[in-house]
């Protein structure tokens, strides 16, 4: 799938964004405005001035409609909140070549806040998913004990795990290993399952 390099910039912002929400064993990525400071630098967002607790709640809000979108369980149902998402933040398209960057697109208005200007940016990439028939590409990690964002970009919509190196492998071992389990327990132990079964499968009858 070919994406904008602007729009794929955006795109990595809102999964990194959606993936900073406190989960079971996550705390919030967004706790204090130091946080939000670290995520503005850490992805280089352009024209943010003096933070805020404003901004703060701003951008959790935007945080909370962007996970809305990757849940969304089909296009129209994801466009409209992406609708909803670019309409609040005042879209403005403007071309720009900031920083050494060559000419893209901000859809953010002149002087908005940090969060009107993600939603803006981040909403529009993510109505580029959908108008080009790839909302499915929206996804959550299949890893039991992982719910991280992200958007499979393979060729094939195969992608299962935010990350193959540890999710995807950490499965792949899990599965190996009850494998050779199950091998090492011998054929008296499969005996014995079978049979356990059968009585199952009787009872229930």
């Amino acid at each position: 799938m070919q994406i904008p390099h602007d729009t794929r910039r955006a795109l990595d912002v809102v999964v990194a964004l959606v993936n900073t929400a406190a989960e079971a064993d996550q705390p919030d990525g967004l706790a204090d405005i130091g946080s939000l400071r670290a995520f503005v630098r850490e992805y280089e967002i352009s024209d943010v001035g003096e933070l805020g607790a404003r901004d703060l709640a701003g951008v959790r809000t935007v945080r909370g409609k962007f996970a809305q979108v990757f849940a969304a369980p089909t296009a129209r149902a994801a466009s409209q909140l992406i609708n909803e998402l670019v309409a609040t933040a005042g879209t403005t398209p403007q071309l720009t070549d900031h920083d050494g960057y060559d000419w893209h697109v901000h859809y953010f208005a002149p002087g908005a806040s940090l969060g009107d200007h993600l939603a803006a940016d981040g909403g529009m990439a993510l109505a580029f998913i959908v108008v080009s028939g790839e909302q499915e590409r929206l996804r959550r990690c299949e890893a039991p004990d992982c719910r991280r964002a992200f958007v499979d970009l393979s060729r094939n919509r195969s992608r299962r795990y935010c990350d193959s190196r540890t999710c995807g492998n950490r499965l792949h071992v899990a599965a190996y290993r009850a494998r050779r389990k199950e091998a090492d327990a011998g054929p008296e132990a499969a005996a014995l399952s079978e049979q356990e079964e059968v009585m199952h499968g009787g009872q229930q009858q």
